[in-house]
């Protein structure tokens, strides 16, 4: 049996980046595949695009550390791929990839953002890793003569529920792009005649909102399954998802944060953008000792965890993290009070969303079944 490790968004940024791992790197280095979603940029040169929102540019030694921790595959398909233009774009691809950790979702231009990442487990199963992004700055995406991430890009409308009562609030109906989902739904086929095992990265999602899930992101889950991937790792939301079995393939809709340094200042704090964004949270209140400046949820996260036999997936599930204010993920204990949370949260979210996994306590992980 191989094991396959994967979680969601990695920001280091302090001046020890090796900190980050502490607790986890004796787990991710025992692993016969590790991968994560980098939403930074490790660089020393770059000019910030006006687009950007939140961005950090980061000592290229986080690459390296990454690479210590354990990495092999990393997504940079994302809505910080670009903040500092071209030159860190490139420059962060050029760390990574020295220190032995293969880049995915990003390239020179579309053919090569949308090519897939071939590994080979100790077991003889093939491994391909493909990823997208939904969460969109203008021109972060790639095409046939810009660089960028590959795009499985969403539309949304707003119905006014009452015609009559003008400010009335809307439903909100989100689909994916038509074009996007073709070519995923491609890139998927290409990569099952060339592995056993397809996984699909994607950053989507609604950030910081309990439970919910858009309607886009289940029609590019059944779309992503029906051509053939055996497993989706969600990202960007930055709190834990439900989790959805779908033809027995799992969907991790977030896998939240995993190593995410994020400080917060005064300014930053009282600013228009900050405080709308703060209310999407259930419980969310600046820290400015803080490394790890997220709504409360986020301090729950988790490692997915995918067990390989015979060249299939033969039991999905995770190990439950905490994240405290050093911005340290730490893995769970079974008889750790903060497991049960981590586990009765994950239960919660699920039911709420409508999705129909199961989780059942396998010793130190977590197991997950279909409830249909």
């Amino acid at each position: 049996m191989s094991v396959i490790l994967a979680v969601g968004d990695i920001a280091p940024d302090r001046d020890v980046p090796d900190e980050c791992f502490a607790a986890t790197r004796d787990t991710l280095q025992q692993a016969d595949l590790v991968f994560g979603q980098l939403e930074t940029s490790f660089a020393v040169r770059g000019t910030r695009l006006p687009q950007a929102r939140h961005a950090v540019l980061t000592a290229p030694e986080g690459a390296a550390a990454l690479g210590r921790a354990g990495f092999d595959v990393i997504s940079f398909a994302g809505n910080h791929c670009l903040d500092w233009g071209n030159d860190a774009f490139f420059e962060t691809i050029e760390h990574l990839e020295r220190a032995d950790i293969a880049v995915v979702g990003v390239g020179r231009d579309i053919e090569a953002a949308r090519r897939p990442i071939l590994s080979t487990l100790p077991c003889g199963t093939r491994v391909a890793t493909l990823a997208y992004s939904s969460i969109l700055p203008m021109s972060y995406w790639a095409d046939a003569r810009r660089p960028g991430c590959a795009p499985l890009r969403a539309h949304t409308i707003y119905e006014q529920i009452e015609h009559d009562q003008p400010g009335t609030p809307p439903r909100i109906h989100s689909y994916p792009h038509r074009d996007d989902l073709a070519a995923m739904e491609d890139d998927i086929r290409a990569a099952k005649q060339q592995a056993d095992i397809v996984l699909v990265s994607h950053h989507w999602g609604i950030h910081f909102v309990r439970a919910a899930i858009a309607d886009y992101q289940r029609d590019v889950a059944r779309a992503a399954i029906a051509a053939g991937a055996d497993a989706i790792l969600g990202h960007h939301a930055h709190i834990l998802k439900g989790v959805e079995l779908i033809d027995g393939k799992p969907v991790f809709y977030s896998l939240c944060n995993f190593a995410c340094d994020l400080r917060m200042d005064p300014v930053h704090a009282a600013s228009k953008s900050f405080k709308e964004i703060q209310t999407l949270a259930e419980d969310w209140v600046p820290d400015f000792d803080s490394l790890y400046n997220f709504p409360s949820a986020s301090r729950m996260s988790m490692i997915a965890r995918l067990e390989i036999a015979d060249g299939k997936i033969a039991q999905a599930g995770f190990l439950p993290l905490w994240i405290d204010r050093d911005a340290v993920p730490r893995i769970l204990a079974p008889d750790d009070a903060r497991f049960a949370q981590v586990v009765d949260y994950m239960r919660a979210v699920t039911d709420e969303a409508g999705l129909n996994a199961t989780y059942r306590v396998a010793g130190e992980h977590v197991a997950i079944g279909s409830a249909s």
